[in-house]
């Protein structure tokens, strides 16, 4: 897994760097979204649809995802004290390091790409491109981090299932917001996925490693 979204990432940010023709798929996706957009009723679904995908964008902020999963981080970090665990810090440690590690991941990314938005419009010297999507690693990452820890805290397998699965559908959902919104091209979404892939691999096999050595 890990190899695969290393090699789709690298494949993406060489077609990004190069305009390749890989970024074809780019205009046609979006093309796909505004036909269907365009073909909901205009008085009653589509006001709701665009609602709804504005919000789902609005979950990628840093502004929400990274205080839910600091809230997360506390909530795992107390239920490690009561249980006495030896690195109860461990929960806070891994939310501070990757609330840190989003930005230095992705602002280097869109300033040496430098890529213009869905709309068109020429970069200014002072703003950063569009690849890969800031949202979309924001909340991949964070959700994704706040169910490894939140999952290291419970015992049931059925609880554990389910917030690896909320943390799917929240980073799939304001992925797919963005691209209703037209905010972001498709591989922009696509490569923060993969970036986000591998940053959460990672980090669910270090957390128990790290555990098990206190």
């Amino acid at each position: 897994m890990p190899l695969v979204l290393l090699a789709l990432l690298l494949a993406i940010s060489w077609q990004v760097a190069g305009h390749g023709p890989l970024l074809r798929i780019d205009d046609q996706v979006r093309d796909a979204i505004a036909r269907t957009d365009g073909a909901l009723p205009a008085q009653t679904v589509r006001p709701a649809a665009d609602h709804i995908a504005q919000l789902l964008s609005d979950l990628g902020g840093s502004l929400v995802a990274i205080p839910f999963l600091l809230a997360c981080s506390l909530l795992s970090t107390w239920r490690s004290l009561r249980a006495r665990a030896p690195r109860w810090w461990l929960p806070v440690a891994a939310a501070a390091l990757t609330s840190l590690l989003i930005p230095l991941l992705v602002v280097p990314a869109k300033a040496y790409f430098a890529r213009p938005g869905p709309d068109g419009l020429v970069l200014l010297p002072d703003q950063w491109g569009w690849y890969p999507s800031g949202h979309t690693a924001t909340a991949a990452i964070a959700y994704g981090t706040s169910a490894l820890l939140l999952a290291r805290a419970t015992v049931r397998s059925g609880v554990r299932t389910a917030l690896r699965a909320g943390a799917l559908l929240l980073g799939t959902g304001v992925g797919a917001g963005l691209m209703w919104c037209d905010y972001h091209w498709f591989l922009d979404v696509v490569a923060s996925w993969c970036l986000s892939g591998l940053v959460l691999w990672t980090l669910g096999r270090l957390l128990p490693r790290l555990a098990d050595r206190g």
